[in-house]
């Protein structure tokens, strides 16, 4: 087991960088890659860091020559050849060979493209352009590189005895939360805490915690390189980045009405399975499922990523029912802010209802919530959002308006055309 403490302490660039392979990324980005690699090879778009936690000042925070030592770091990366085997010969989701030879053919020639960092006041603005096959790959590592960056920069001048404890107090919360999740008989837990973690030696601590703590109940990591190295399974399918370029490559309001389901139509010819998992809130989750035809209700699940998540999950059982299906046979997946609290409660509802997963996030990998004083190791709401695809403005609406993206105007067009209307505001915890 790793000596957090000691390594935190004796930080050693050539030991830990934070960012320490091509594959230390979620599996979902590989999955999108490969989308966009075969329908959207020469799309261009930009990414943007957005931090929506004004109170932590990142740029007073992060030494900006810190900053680009990562990020030039990260560009050097390249995928080694024991990755690429395992790409080319594990089994995902019951699957061999779920990456085709002409991608990672591309993906072992990859290399990070340029960024662009400027300091605006006490933030950074940090941003990403290019093709849309490079730049997506930079979404997770350059949040996690920010949210290690940010928790170094607090640890920093903290003496060894100090870190000692503070660490074990964080793995004693970490380990009290997976006891009250063992008492759940048939939970199902993935983690999914890649992008906001407090650091990759943590994140890989908590998967082993959760490994031993909850054995064939926890279903798997995220993170492609721990899944590797402790020989988990990798999880993940899609995200709103899809929807978001699609829809503002649309020509017209019926063309941006139709969007969304051309995502999943192109993601139904790419994936069978349990990778055929609905994500229905880009820009609202009961319009979506409203106006989606019926071959989507045959997708193996949804899930749920804003918004009440106890009103999102009846709605969609009962949306399952009116068309035909069965609850039960269904896969629902909660992924919104989830701690052992909300896994409960939950669980609790609809625990026999229909199958239920957990994507548990920033609350698993980064819960140092109160170990310091003034919250100055809390967790935060940090996002790396496509914000432009061939130089038209993405728009996000959630179901929360308070992750919503977009101008006013164009917040306005879209919420006519998806027929969105009043939204409760949920507080952003991360």
């Amino acid at each position: 087991m790793t000596d957090i403490a000691t390594r935190v302490h004796n930080r050693s660039w050539k030991i830990d960088p934070i960012v320490r392979s091509v594959i230390d990324t979620d599996f979902y980005k590989l999955l999108m890659a490969q989308s966009i690699f075969r329908h959207h090879p020469q799309t261009r778009v930009t990414f943007s860091v957005i931090n929506r936690s004004d109170e932590v000042p990142l740029a007073r925070l992060i030494d900006e020559g810190e900053l680009r030592a990562q990020l030039d770091h990260i560009r050097t990366l390249k995928l080694s050849r024991g990755e690429s085997t395992w790409l080319r010969g594990n089994t995902f989701y019951g699957r061999r060979w779920m990456f085709d030879p002409d991608f990672l053919d591309w993906f072992e020639g990859f290399r990070f493209p340029e960024y662009h960092l400027e300091r605006r006041g006490d933030q950074y603005e940090l941003t990403f352009e290019g093709r849309w096959i490079e730049t997506t790959m930079w979404e997770v590592p350059a949040l996690a590189v920010l949210m290690e960056l940010r928790s170094r920069a607090v640890l920093r001048g903290m003496g060894h005895f100090e870190l000692q404890v503070l660490y074990a107090r964080a793995m004693t919360r970490v380990w009290e939360k997976i006891e009250r999740l063992r008492r759940l008989p048939h939970v199902a837990v993935a983690d999914f805490g890649t992008r906001r973690r407090h650091g990759f030696l943590w994140q890989d601590w908590c998967v082993q915690a959760m490994i031993e703590g909850l054995g064939s109940r926890f279903t798997g990591t995220s993170n492609c390189l721990i899944a590797l190295r402790r020989e988990v399974e990798a999880v993940g399918t899609n995200a709103h980045e899809l929807p978001m370029v699609y829809a503002a490559l649309a020509g017209s309001d019926e063309a941006l009405a139709e969007a969304p389901y051309e995502v999943l139509a192109d993601w139904q010819q790419d994936y069978l399975g349990n990778l055929r998992i609905v994500l229905p809130d880009t820009y609202g989750t009961r319009g979506f499922l409203e106006r989606a035809p019926d071959w989507i209700a045959n997708w193996t699940g949804v899930r749920i990523d804003s918004g009440d998540p106890v009103e999102s999950g009846e709605f969609v059982i009962d949306w399952w029912r009116r068309r035909g299906q069965d609850p039960a046979k269904k896969l629902m997946i909660f992924s919104d802010g989830l701690d052992v609290e909300l896994i409960e409660t939950l669980y609790r509802r609809f625990a026999g209802r229909t199958q239920l997963g957990f994507g548990w996030g920033t609350l698993l990998t980064n819960d140092f919530r109160g170990l310091i004083g003034d919250a100055r190791l809390d967790p935060f709401s940090l996002v790396c959002k496509v914000v432009s695809a061939n130089g038209r403005e993405t728009v996000k609406l959630s179901d929360n308006p308070n992750k919503a993206m977009g101008s006013a105007a164009a917040v306005a067009r879209y919420k006519r055309v998806f027929g969105v209307g009043e939204q409760v505001a949920r507080r952003l915890v991360v």
